[in-house]
């Protein structure tokens, strides 16, 4: 048992050959941990003379927490200069990878925590930033630092790729006027996980992205989702044409929603010549018409139609309703050829001229996409581990950015965080 208070404090600290000088302890700051190399006198390394200390600046690097508190760790260094006229090496600084890189702003130990943090557990930069008492870009910095060498170490990351997925999400807001800036997630749909962070939600991002991966990689895709998606049908048209595309179902009942809530909005204005107020029909059945039928009680039912009869006297809302849960009703079967037939006659009859403009304009969208919705009933793959991956890793750390070249950082703390967590993932 170590008795030596000196000892048990370097102990305590667990860094390599250090001794411990002292601790600043400030209420309302972060602990201050005063360490020195311990060692004896070195050489020049050019030609072997002993170097004299020039000065000792005092590198501050941020450290694990201790015993809950944000930690400091503050590093005397030596700065050498060899004495030997004719030597041509001068001054330099000693260096210790066991404590931190050089240029680092964190130790080793707490550059490796938060790669992890933020690759494997999802956590984003400025929680990590909060803990260790400390400011987002450190954090940011170091990350880049360690999961890029983590990605450059394994060029086959992403290994097989059956399942592609794309979708877009609002990135960040540059400038004073917060202009928004998007980008397109490329994730491994099978498996989901993120593969990629491509600016804009173009084709040009994603299609140069695959163009990357190479022919033989490409061909092992068998399945691409998306989400009714022009420029993204492009991309797998023309990258990946083999792979059957795949339209996601919820962008499909959602566009059906959609749809009716247009056409409820139009007859409100119609009707009323007005948006809709609190005592209007339609705007009192507007939860209730895109709530699934099978959830409605005959409560529910019995004051849905009994709204519909009162706002609606066209009936445009309520074939739009109807067709809303036809739409619904495609995906509670697993045949995919009578789904592409199912597909197919809902869009003619919603074609007709006596229905609503909505209705036409949800027949022409079906009949665009009607192989790849008919396709989910034999891939059952869907976009949603995309949406997740979105949502998870991308979307809640939407901030405002200065300029371009922040958002430059930003995607790419991002990519080298996604990538690292292929890395850092679990078998």
């Amino acid at each position: 048992m170590e008795s030596d208070p000196t000892r048990m404090c370097e102990l305590l600290v667990g860094l390599p050959d250090v001794n411990v000088l002292g601790i600043d302890d400030v209420v309302g700051q972060p602990l201050q941990v005063h360490v020195e190399l311990r060692g004896s006198r070195t050489g020049c390394e050019a030609c072997g003379v002993f170097a004299w200390v020039k000065d000792r600046p005092v590198v501050d690097l941020v450290d694990l927490p201790c015993f809950g508190r944000p930690t400091h760790v503050l590093w005397h260094k030596r700065r050498l200069w060899c004495p030997e006229p004719s030597c041509a090496r001068g001054s330099w600084t000693e260096d210790e990878l066991g404590i931190a890189a050089p240029r680092m702003g964190m130790t080793d130990r707490s550059g490796r925590w938060i790669t992890e943090q933020v690759g494997r557990y999802a956590r984003s930069v400025n929680e990590v930033a909060v803990e260790l008492g400390t400011d987002w870009h450190t954090i940011n910095d170091t990350l880049i630092a360690y999961g890029t060498a983590l990605v450059d170490d394994d060029p086959d990351r992403f290994g097989v790729v059956e399942a592609l997925g794309l979708d877009e999400v609002l990135f960040c807001r540059i400038g004073p006027w917060r202009r928004q800036e998007f980008s397109t997630q490329i994730v491994d749909v099978g498996r989901g996980q993120l593969l990629d962070v491509v600016p804009g939600r173009s084709s040009a991002g994603p299609m140069a992205w695959l163009a990357e991966q190479g022919k033989p990689w490409r061909d092992q895709v068998r399945y691409a989702t998306l989400d009714l998606s022009g420029p993204y049908r492009a991309v797998f048209d023309a990258m990946v044409p083999d792979a059957t595309q795949v339209a996601d179902p919820f962008h499909v009942v959602k566009l059906a929603n959609t749809k009716l809530d247009e056409c409820r909005r139009r007859v409100q204005n119609e009707t009323m010549g007005h948006r809709g107020h609190k005592a209007d029909p339609l705007y009192r059945c507007r939860r209730l018409l895109t709530k699934a039928d099978e959830r409605l009680d005959d409560h529910g039912r019995e004051k849905l139609l009994g709204l519909l009869r009162a706002g609606d006297p066209k009936g445009d809302v309520t074939t739009m309703w109807h067709a809303k849960e036809a739409v619904r009703a495609l995906y509670s079967h697993e045949d995919s050829e009578l789904a592409l037939e199912w597909v197919e006659r809902l869009a003619a009859d919603l074609n007709d001229t006596d229905y609503p403009i909505e209705a036409r304009s949800l027949s022409r969208t079906l009949i665009r996409w009607k192989h790849q919705i008919a396709a989910w009933h034999e891939a059952h793959v869907s976009n949603g581990p995309t949406e997740a991956v979105i949502l998870w890793r991308v979307r809640s750390s939407v901030f405002d950015v200065a300029d371009r070249a922040s958002f430059s950082r930003r995607r790419h703390i991002l990519w080298s965080a996604s990538l690292t967590s292929t890395v850092l993932a679990p078998a």
